[in-house]
């Protein structure tokens, strides 16, 4: 079958944009393993720069993994319940709290962080500890949560599956775990998918709120390449991207293979 111009233009076009994107992601990647930059592959390749990573950052790794879960377990804790509210709101004011909740993510991180630093600066246990981290991450991620289980909430009649289980004398905590969030388990998972990745690659609230002892990997990355040798800060860049694309691929899987409502 002969494909017309206008196929072969947009492909040419698809392929010019991802090699434009793609490209200087590898050459950072290959930076990491090359025992000088500047020379090139014909100074060899190594993996001392990834171990000297490791071995002055492990610590943000470990630390991003524990915000992020913790991230996803607050807003799962906080944005199912939410969104199910929500739903049986009117839809006005609905629309209105909506529209609140994604503020921390129409404005800037930076201001965000600033804001929770006037408020609960004061309390220094709280100003040292990950959980002041955790908070910033918590209000930049609770909408990524909410928006995708309300649309599966509101594109599955949820409100008439739920009114079928109230006629048959099924409690609210009864009705809640076994028809509300098993019918939403699609869109709970493309949310969890999108907070554990936002707050794992978060870096201007994060920046802001972070202490020496608190520093999660893109803040570590970032010191890296302000203080370190350019293979150093690229050997980061490899190991941060074998943490994150792994779960991009799984959020992009989830995305095309979202189970079907009960």
């Amino acid at each position: 079958m002969k494909r017309p111009v206008l196929f072969y233009s947009q492909l040419t076009f698809t392929l010019v944009v991802c090699v434009f994107m793609i490209v200087p992601v590898l050459m950072s990647m290959l930076a990491g393993v090359t025992e000088n930059y500047f020379i090139g592959l014909r100074s060899g390749l190594t993996l001392r720069w990834l171990i000297q990573v490791w071995q002055m950052y492990s610590g943000t790794f470990w630390l991003s993994l524990y915000l992020a879960l913790s991230c996803l377990l607050c807003t799962l804790l906080l944005g199912v319940p939410a969104a199910y509210g929500l739903l049986k709101s009117r839809q006005r004011l609905a629309h209105l709290i909506e529209e609140c909740l994604l503020l921390p993510v129409a404005i800037p991180g930076l201001a965000t962080a600033l804001g929770l630093l006037i408020v609960y600066g004061r309390f220094h246990g709280l100003r040292a500890s990950w959980l002041f981290i955790l908070i910033g991450h918590v209000l930049f991620t609770l909408p990524f949560m909410i928006r995708p289980v309300l649309s599966v909430m509101r594109a599955i009649d949820l409100l008439r599956m739920e009114e079928a289980a109230a006629s048959l004398g099924a409690g609210f905590v009864h009705r809640f775990f076994t028809v509300v969030v098993p019918n939403c388990v699609s869109g709970i998972l493309a949310g969890a998918c999108m907070v554990v990745t936002l707050s794992i690659g978060e870096f201007n609230i994060t920046w802001m709120l972070h202490t020496p002892l608190t520093k999660t990997l893109p803040v570590g990355l970032a010191d890296s390449y302000a203080s370190m040798r350019l293979e150093v800060g690229s050997a980061y860049t490899l190991i941060f991207l074998m943490m994150i694309v792994p779960l991009l691929l799984a959020m992009q899987w989830l995305g095309k293979t979202r189970e079907k409502p009960l």
